[in-house]
C-alpha cells in the first residue's frame, strides 16, 4: 500500500514496522469515518502520523494519550534509552516536545488532541465512544492491564481494538501485551482478526 504522508516518517523516532503501520493506517481510514480514534502510547508520534493522517482525510479526531515520561525500557540506563529525550533538569524522560514538533511538521495540530496523562487517570469519566483504540503504552503488566481495562470497553460496536508488540514466544519479547491480547480473545466481546507482524487486531462484536 502506498501511503502519502505529510512528513518524512524516517525522521520520526519510534518503533513501528512498515506492515504494521500500513495496517493501522488502513484500519484508521475505515474506522475514523465512524468516530474518533484513541492511541495509547504516542512516544514521539510515529504511529500518530499514520493514524492522524487517516483521521484527517475523514475530518475526524485522534486522541493521542501518553504521559510522555517514557516506558520502562526508555528510562536512564535501559536498552531503549534516548539521551536526546532526557530532561536533565527534571531527571525524567520528556518526549512531549518532540511529539509536538512532529505534529506541527505533519500539519496534524488540528486533527490530533494530545492527552498528557496516565491511562487510568485519563479514562476517568470518559464517555465518548471510540471507533478504534490502539494500545501501545507501557509494557509492564500493570501498565498493559491498565490500558486494556480502562479503554477496551469504549470501543463501539464494529470498532477496532489494536494491540502492539504481541510476542507469543517469551524469548522474542515481553509478555504483557500478549497477556491482554489473550484477555481480549477470551472475553467474547471481540472477533479476532488476522495478526500483522506483532500487531494484534480485533473487531468489537
Amino acid at each position: 500500500m502506498a501511503i502519502s504522508l505529510p512528513i518524512d516518517i524516517e525522521q520520526v523516532k519510534g518503533f513501528l514496522a512498515e506492515d504494521e503501520a500500513e495496517a493501522l493506517f488502513k484500519a484508521a481510514s475505515e474506522m475514523s469515518a465512524r468516530g474518533p480514534i484513541l492511541e495509547i502510547g504516542s512516544y514521539c508520534g510515529k504511529s500518530t502520523v499514520y493514524l492522524g493522517t487517516a483521521c484527517k482525510a475523514n475530518n475526524a479526531v485522534l486522541y493521542a494519550l501518553d504521559h510522555h515520561r517514557g516506558s520502562e525500557e526508555h528510562q536512564l540506563g535501559e536498552e531503549y534509552h534516548d539521551a536526546d529525550l532526557y530532561d536533565q533538569g527534571a531527571g525524567l524522560m520528556d518526549t512531549f516536545r518532540e511529539f509536538r514538533k512532529n505534529m506541527r511538521a505533519a500539519n496534524l495540530e488540528d486533527t490530533v488532541v494530545p492527552i498528557v496523562a496516565a491511562s487510568r487517570l485519563a479514562s476517568r469519566g470518559w464517555a465518548t465512544p471510540l471507533s478504534m483504540v490502539f494500545i501501545d503504552g507501557g509494557h509492564s503488566l500493570d501498565a498493559a492491564m491498565a490500558d486494556y481495562q480502562s479503554w477496551a470497553s469504549h470501543v463501539m460496536s464494529g470498532g477496532i481494538l489494536a494491540i502492539h508488540d504481541i510476542f507469543p514466544d517469551p524469548d522474542q519479547g515481553g509478555q504483557a501485551p500478549y497477556t491482554i491480547y489473550k484477555l481480549a480473545e477470551a472475553s467474547g466481546l471481540f472477533e479476532t482478526l488476522p495478526m500483522v507482524n506483532t500487531l494484534g487486531l480485533f473487531r468489537k462484536i
